[in-house]
């Protein structure tokens, strides 16, 4: 029997959708010579981490690339079936007080929001984090066999009912 999970394919084209207008906006940016001025904590721009996301036989593996991260820094949630991966990065001058004259990381508030199939055990979900990868591990539920049920014939009267049922209807 095949199992039908709900993964929406438009929720992870949408979030590509979001990274490229992203992109686009800091190139702007970096056009206007403004770049630099709006990172960190006053940044209102979230930036999502790269991810990729794997099926496995009994779990899906979520993949974030997140170099200079600690565990810290991170903040994993679930609800409704969307997990969410969030932080903030401060930017190096933020840090050390240092004039910086080029910054081509990404800096400030990021979030990364991913739906999850309606066949996953949520309260066994894993993370963990190791040279700025964080790998979650959502493992999946038993699949739920197919059982026969039986159709008995009536007898003038439906057992479920316990009603009268006419022949032919």
């Amino acid at each position: 029997m095949t199992v039908m999970t709900s993964w929406d394919l438009f929720d992870d084209l949408r979030s590509a959708q979001d990274e490229l207008v992203r992109q686009n906006r800091m190139a702007a940016h970096w056009a206007s010579g403004q770049f630099g001025q709006q990172h960190g904590a006053g940044s209102a721009q979230a930036w999502p981490p790269a991810v990729d996301i794997t099926e496995r036989k009994d779990a899906y593996l979520v993949t974030a690339e997140m170099p200079g991260f600690g565990t810290a820094d991170v903040e994993l949630t679930l609800q409704d079936g969307v997990l969410t991966i969030q932080g903030e990065r401060q930017h190096l001058a933020d840090v050390d007080g240092d004039k910086v004259h080029r910054a081509e990381g990404h800096y400030g508030m990021f979030r990364r929001s991913i739906t999850l199939p309606t066949n996953v055990q949520a309260d066994k979900i894993e993370a963990s984090a190791q040279d700025g990868v964080l790998q979650v591990l959502v493992p999946k539920a038993k699949e739920a066999h197919a059982r026969r049920i039986q159709v008995r014939a009536g007898k003038g009267k439906s057992a479920i009912a316990g009603t009268a049922v006419k022949n032919g209807a």
